[in-house]
């Protein structure tokens, strides 16, 4: 019985590691040279349903605009929270660069990245780009429908 008892806190404590394993996944928007202002670009997480989990960045500084950004903000309820995860909009032909920490869990188990866009004085873009995250799909460019010339994730 004791030694039962031990075997089962040793596999216990080597499973709780695995459970909140999480990685770096860098994520990469190339924008189009659109000819205008700095693009407002929120980058969140989805489930398979569609529904919001996280924001993974917002290059939105100014909350008053986040409105433009249709789809996120709706799926946050106009409260987002990006202490730490936002910077400056992003320039017209620029790329934006970040690297989070996703956990393990999430790729290849329904979730979708979504992006959404927009411009001072032009169109917005409620999610631009819509892309699976799965294994198969890293580091593969996807175009987007608005601003976005081209999206890409690397694990």
């Amino acid at each position: 019985m004791k030694h039962a008892w031990f075997l089962a806190a040793v596999a216990g404590a080597l499973a709780v590691p695995s459970i909140a394993s999480a990685r770096q996944v860098t994520l990469e928007t190339q924008m189009k040279d659109y000819g205008g202002d700095g693009a407002y670009v929120a980058i969140y997480l989805a489930d398979r349903t569609g529904r919001y989990q996280k924001t993974l960045w917002a290059a939105a500084p100014k909350a008053k605009y986040w409105r433009h950004l249709s789809d996120w903000y709706r799926a946050t309820g106009g409260t987002a929270k990006v202490d730490g995860i936002s910077g400056a909009s992003v320039g017209a032909g620029k790329t934006l660069r970040v690297t989070v920490e996703l956990a393990d869990t999430l790729l290849d188990a329904g979730y979708e990245i979504h992006i959404d866009t927009a411009v001072e004085k032009m169109k917005e873009n409620p999610s631009e780009v819509v892309v699976p995250l799965t294994s198969a799909g890293a580091a593969k460019p996807v175009p987007g429908r608005g601003y976005v010339k081209s999206f890409r994730y690397t694990l």
